[in-house]
């Protein structure tokens, strides 16, 4: 996370590691909704500024960040990382989620990915822009969107150096 975060300005141009990416509108969801995958297969998911999900290449949650805070996965539950400032100094305060917290969460997180799938299936959205324009991301969708949802386990590996 950056010492001083800013809303993006375009996350569609910004995000050039997505190198399959589309901006959607969905009927159901006030902002547009920014899907990606890395060349590593790794998928993005931004509904909007504050609400954001990145999953690994078999499709366990490796980061999300909702409301202003960001959480990781530590392997068996997400860790809760809050800044906390000083004059000159900024801190990540780390809590980590209780079994019941972290299952209210990934219950949540489906909620929306099911949501964004029915869209899919249903042809209920918009394509407002893709790069490259070519590429069938909202095809593949559906199909990636489910192996998240059967995901075992949920959650990826504890990110390498990060306690």
């Amino acid at each position: 996370m950056a010492y001083i975060e800013s809303e993006r300005e375009d996350l569609m141009e910004e995000a050039t590691a997505l190198v399959r990416r589309m901006e959607l509108r969905l009927a159901h969801y006030h902002e547009p909704v920014v899907i990606g995958q890395r060349r590593e297969k790794t998928l993005s998911i931004y509904f909007g500024q504050d609400l954001v999900y990145h999953f690994d290449a078999t499709h366990r949650l490796r980061r999300a960040f909702v409301d202003g805070l960001l959480f990781r996965t530590q392997g068996t539950t997400l860790s809760q990382l809050q800044r906390k400032r000083k004059p000159g100094v900024s801190a990540l305060m780390r809590t980590n989620l209780s079994d019941d917290e972290c299952t209210a969460f990934l219950q949540t997180m489906d909620e929306q990915l099911v949501r964004l799938r029915n869209a899919l299936e249903t042809d209920d959205f918009q394509v407002l822009r893709k790069i490259p324009e070519v590429d069938n991301l909202e095809i593949d969708l559906p199909q990636i969107l489910t192996e998240i949802l059967r995901a075992q386990p949920r959650l990826a590996p504890a990110i390498k150096g990060k306690r």
